[in-house]
């Protein structure tokens, strides 16, 4: 299961930065967490440094899709499509940086930031798409168990989305986009996470199944990024959100498992090709 990320790490300096990165700052956040620390230097430091794990992956998953075409081609068009996504989380960290940092709102939601974090989902929905049809997923989705996939797995997201936030939710017609982001990023994130899981269950035999660890690193990551959404979205309404936090991390957590996600897909690409 591991042979792959593997050889990745062991073939590339930047996810062996990357990976380092993430050792060394999980540590470095837990100690942060084990002392109760809620605000100061650590808390600031930690939410200004991590971001720049989003950047890093977002630039080299685009010079991965150069490598297959850019967007001449559906795998070099899928990997520019999801490191656009990882981009656009990339500018909504630095824009809520701004609001918190330099305009001092503590909590900027909704505000700029949210045109990169709701367009990251944007372009996660279109990247797994594409890697469905890479995958050749449309063909499974004739059959009655994936269809049963395609709406089951949206329904039960969406139920705990329910269930945990949108319970008793009042509907503030006076911020209307508060109502469209709180209702857009679980429905949006539901569909994507969806079909990377089927996308995921397809690629067990596509591909002589070579395509199964890379997408269950991008299935983890998506599923991550929509907790770390969902988390938000909570703290958020319920005035618990604070910069260094639980949240923090999870966005953390994802921005390192997508930036693999991708350099294992380029990697993995490129031993099709020569297969």
């Amino acid at each position: 299961m591991w042979k792959g990320f593997s050889e990745t790490i062991q073939g590339s300096w930047i996810a062996r930065f990357i990976l380092s990165v993430f050792i060394v700052l999980s540590l470095w956040w837990v100690t942060i967490y084990w002392r109760d620390l809620t605000s100061g230097f650590e808390n600031n430091a930690f939410t200004l440094i991590y971001p720049w794990i989003s950047l890093i992956g977002g630039v080299v998953g685009l010079l991965i899709s150069n490598k297959w075409g850019g967007l001449k081609s559906i795998i070099g068009r899928s990997l520019f499509v999801l490191s656009l996504g990882l981009l656009a989380q990339t500018f909504g960290q630095a824009a809520y940086a701004y609001y918190i940092y330099v305009l001092g709102i503590e909590v900027p939601y909704p505000s700029m930031g949210d045109v990169g974090y709701f367009g990251s989902v944007i372009f996660y929905l279109y990247g797994v798409l594409l890697l469905a049809r890479v995958l050749r997923v449309n063909f499974s989705l004739r059959s009655l168990v994936g269809q049963a996939q395609a709406i089951i797995i949206p329904l039960i997201l969406l139920g705990l989305s329910y269930i945990l936030f949108l319970r008793g939710y009042e509907f503030d017609w006076s911020q209307p986009l508060k109502v469209f982001l709180d209702l857009g990023y679980p429905f949006g994130q539901a569909i994507y996470v969806s079909i990377a899981t089927i996308a995921f269950l397809a690629s067990r035999k596509a591909l002589g199944g070579m395509m199964r660890e890379p997408m269950s690193f991008l299935l983890v990551a998506l599923i991550v990024q929509y907790f770390s959404d969902f988390i938000f979205l909570y703290e958020a309404s319920n005035e618990q959100w604070y910069v260094g936090g639980v949240n923090d991390y999870m966005y953390f957590v994802s921005y390192c498992l997508m930036a693999i996600g991708l350099i294992q897909l380029g990697v993995t690409f490129k031993k099709i090709d020569e297969s």
